[in-house]
């Protein structure tokens, strides 16, 4: 069965604690349920993964662009959370790769601090989908099912 990932940035194991007023009550775990839902729905399997560490991060890309072309995955649905706003590192590795990567954000960026403005990650993706809360990690697996698809 072919594989998404679902990889998640720093912070992103507090959700439901944390800011629940920008991030909601949803907790991590509830993520995960919802994507393995929409995944099972479409005929695939989710690698879930959460990391506080950049070089972790990276590392997984890396694994799963591998995977990307050997035709055992479809892309990764990358909440890359603070690191999205600094890290160059996340770029590299997603531009070298060349993992198909939808960039995710349950706030609207756009609407919040300047910082959170820039993504270094926008450029590298295939997609963006920002500001429907944990609902758009469902679309964002759906549109790269479609895309896996339509590229088939």
């Amino acid at each position: 069965m072919t594989t998404v990932l679902v990889l998640n940035g720093p912070n992103l194991n507090l959700l439901g604690t944390r800011k629940p007023e920008v991030y909601g009550r949803t907790t991590l775990s509830d993520v995960e349920a919802l994507c393995r839902a929409e995944a099972a729905e479409l005929g695939l399997t989710v690698e879930f993964r959460q990391s506080n560490h950049e070089g972790e991060l990276v590392d997984w890309i890396h694994e799963f662009g591998w995977e990307a072309k050997a035709g055992r995955c479809i892309g990764a649905v990358v909440n890359a959370g603070a690191y999205t706003h600094t890290s160059v590192a996340l770029h590299d590795a997603i531009e070298g790769i060349e993992l198909p990567v939808i960039e995710l954000h349950i706030s609207n960026v756009h609407r919040r601090e300047p910082f959170r403005h820039h993504s270094y990650i926008s450029p590298v993706a295939v997609g963006v989908v920002v500001g429907l809360g944990v609902q758009g990690y469902p679309l964002a697996i759906r549109a790269l099912s479609q895309l896996s698809r339509d590229a088939g």
